[in-house]
């Protein structure tokens, strides 16, 4: 399989919001550069009105800080970038500064396929303040969208009680790297395949895909179209029946079954995907079964979701295999998982003491957490209990108290000797790899142990349970106290 750095071969430096380039700029002149900074990418809540998160675009986000580079043409278009006053905006000084920079980063993250929850650090990035600021808004990208799409596929898979799920959104995607990604994600979040081919190329997902409408309307009727394709591809015979009329369809397949089954082959399944997908499933199934087909597969698509997928399992529909698209890849009906980079900590260079920093807000979860954060997810025989947002400096006692980041009156003691593991891993270390990330069907596996490791009432679509997450007492102390101190309010 291609390496994932082809995805990343031209220079992606300028894949950045300009203000982290500005504030760049002015770091080098002001001496701000000399700083180093830790930063933390969270997300604020939970995707789809969940109860948790799976954590996904890591091993491409590791690809590109490992691939960074300015290149001669970035440098160009910067050189001809100009202030409102008309003059260069930067300088000749510090663009020679970029022109040899390398990430010499610290980097830190959940591996990909855990279970993660609003205000946890998912990556952490230390290091001189310049590349800080300049990898923000890729990683974001990176991690924002395949954490969402991740987590619907996890949420589709629970919905399907175990049945297949296809993943089926390329032609519904954000452009082509948005379906690369959405493809990736959803194949690590619980999906069995895809339709995007190149996605299965490049990420050694495995690919399946039979015939749409347009190969019936080529001919006069749908038997003879069947029949061309049984003859054309005997050991992939899969059929979408629902051209003209669904149920003639149907049995249009079983007669091309019967041919199939003559040669030696076996109808493989039929696809709806139109109509009343509960009866047309029945009845289908009803026929298939009288036909002499009761192996056969049945399919469904049509603008399915994990809410769609639990309604029609409930209504008893006969579907053994679920492909998804439109909903999945564009991770309706979030446009986005509300993802933040955030400062938590400056030093005046290596070796110096770090400084905790808070931003303050109007909003108490907009409130960041300061500090350079780590989290201890511990656990029992019968799953995980409960995590524990803690500050490196600060360390973690043997039974932590757990205080709710938005309620402090709201503790939770965990009992000493309760089994945990801090789940941030190194990953660069001086900007160089020093965590290999597994294959990707390793992740997608670590996401099925994952989700089922927590409560049947965190996993549940309506008002599900919240997962005990807290800051450590002594961390939420100190944000207290830093709050206070920034409003200038009595202690």
């Amino acid at each position: 399989m291609p390496a994932p750095s082809q995805l990343y071969r031209p220079s992606l430096a300028l894949l950045t919001d300009f203000y982290e380039l500005t504030m760049a700029a002015a770091a080098w002149r002001s001496g701000a550069a000399r700083l180093e900074g830790c930063f933390t990418l969270s997300f604020r809540q939970n995707p789809y009105g969940g109860g948790f998160a799976v954590a996904a675009g890591l091993a491409p986000a590791l690809d590109l800080l490992e691939h960074f580079r300015v290149g001669a043409e970035d440098l160009a278009f910067l050189e001809d970038q100009r202030g409102p006053d008309g003059a260069p905006l930067f300088d000749r000084a510090f663009l020679d500064a970029l022109a040899g920079l390398t990430l010499d980063l610290d980097v830190d993250a959940v591996p990909e396929g855990t279970v993660v929850f609003p205000l946890e650090p998912v990556v952490r990035v230390s290091g001189p303040i310049v590349p800080c600021l300049l990898v923000e808004s890729a990683l974001l990208a990176l991690v924002n969208f395949q954490t969402l799409v991740a987590t619907k596929a996890a949420r589709i898979k629970l919905a399907a009680g175990g049945a297949p799920v296809l993943e089926f959104g390329l032609r519904r995607a954000q452009g082509i790297d948005g379906a690369l990604g959405a493809s990736r994600a959803a194949f690590l979040g619980g999906c069995d395949a895809t339709s995007n081919t190149l996605a299965g190329r490049l990420h050694g997902i495995p690919v399946r895909g039979t015939l749409a409408h347009a190969w019936v309307m080529l001919h006069d009727d749908e038997r003879e179209a069947f029949l061309a394709y049984a003859r054309a591809l005997p050991g992939n015979g899969v059929f979408l029946v629902d051209t003209y009329d669904t149920l003639e369809g149907v049995r249009h397949a079983i007669e091309a079954g019967r041919w199939l089954r003559s040669v030696g082959k076996e109808l493989v399944g039929i696809r709806l995907d139109s109509g009343d997908l509960a009866w047309l499933s029945i009845e289908a199934r009803r026929l298939l079964d009288e036909g002499g087909f009761p192996g056969a597969t049945i399919l469904a698509s049509n603008e399915l979701d994990e809410r769609i997928i639990q309604s029609l399992r409930d209504q008893g529909a006969r579907i053994d295999a679920w492909g998804v698209g439109t909903r999945l890849v564009t991770g309706a009906d979030d446009g986005a998982l509300g993802g933040v980079y955030k400062l938590g900590a400056v030093r005046d260079g290596p070796g110096a003491p770090w400084r905790p920093r808070v931003k303050v807000s109007e909003s108490a979860s907009k409130t960041t957490v300061p500090g350079r954060l780590q989290v201890r997810r511990y656990e029992g025989p019968g799953g995980f209990l409960a995590d524990a947002i803690h500050d490196l400096d600060l360390g973690l006692p043997a039974a932590p108290v757990i205080v709710d980041p938005l309620d402090v009156t709201r503790r939770r003691e965990v009992p000493a000797g309760t089994p945990g593991e801090d789940l941030l891993v190194p990953i660069l270390r001086g900007g160089r790899r020093v965590y290999d990330p597994p294959p990707l069907a390793g992740s997608r596996e670590r996401a099925r142990a994952q989700v089922a490791r927590l409560h049947p009432g965190v996993t549940r679509f309506v008002n599900p349970h919240l997962y005990p997450v807290g800051l450590e007492r002594a961390l939420s102390e100190r944000r207290v106290e830093l709050v206070l101190a920034a409003r200038r309010a009595p202690r």
